[in-house]
């Protein structure tokens, strides 16, 4: 989700730019100025990168709360090793999601910016069209989710006695 809201905000302002380019006056040089800058491969991978790492902590704060897990653990009589139920056990998560979370945006921005990075290399423009970071993702799920569905199935033919 957080390459798709940085590159629909990447997007957007090179689209208004596009629309108001024709236009006379300071708005079109302006319009203009602004295209110029988002089509800068340069310009766009940076503000791509930094957009998916503040999209992947933005997308984690919403969707992933210490403080109700660690009450919803507390409740079910559940803890982790080492740590006191309560506030302590919220700090702990916490601390471990801004550490795991970092990582993880790091990577999550050089997956997105990585066939920008193989076409600057290469030379092979297209490359960026036919296979995005969100499509690299996708095929990768896709490739594991059939892979585990595939050993469930052998063990259960296994298990059946076939």
């Amino acid at each position: 989700m957080p390459i798709i809201f940085a590159l629909s905000i990447l997007l957007f302002p090179g689209m208004i730019a596009g629309f108001l380019g024709g236009i006379s006056g300071w708005v079109g040089t302006s319009a203009n100025a602004v295209a110029a800058f988002f089509n800068d491969p340069w310009a766009h991978g940076i503000m791509y990168f930094i957009l998916v790492i503040v999209f992947t902590y933005f997308y984690t704060a919403v969707t992933f709360d210490p403080k109700a897990i660690a009450e919803n653990l507390q409740k079910m009589g559940g803890f982790i090793p080492g740590v006191r139920p309560g506030n302590s056990t919220r700090e702990y998560m916490a601390h471990i999601l801004n550490r795991v979370l970092f990582t993880g945006a790091i990577f999550l921005g050089l997956i997105a910016v990585l066939p920008n990075i193989v076409a600057g290399v290469t030379g092979v423009t297209g490359f960026t069209f036919l296979i995005g970071g969100t499509s690299l993702l996708i095929i990768v799920s896709v490739v594991l989710d059939s892979m585990r569905q595939i050993n469930a199935q052998l063990q259960m033919r296994e298990y059946d006695g076939f």
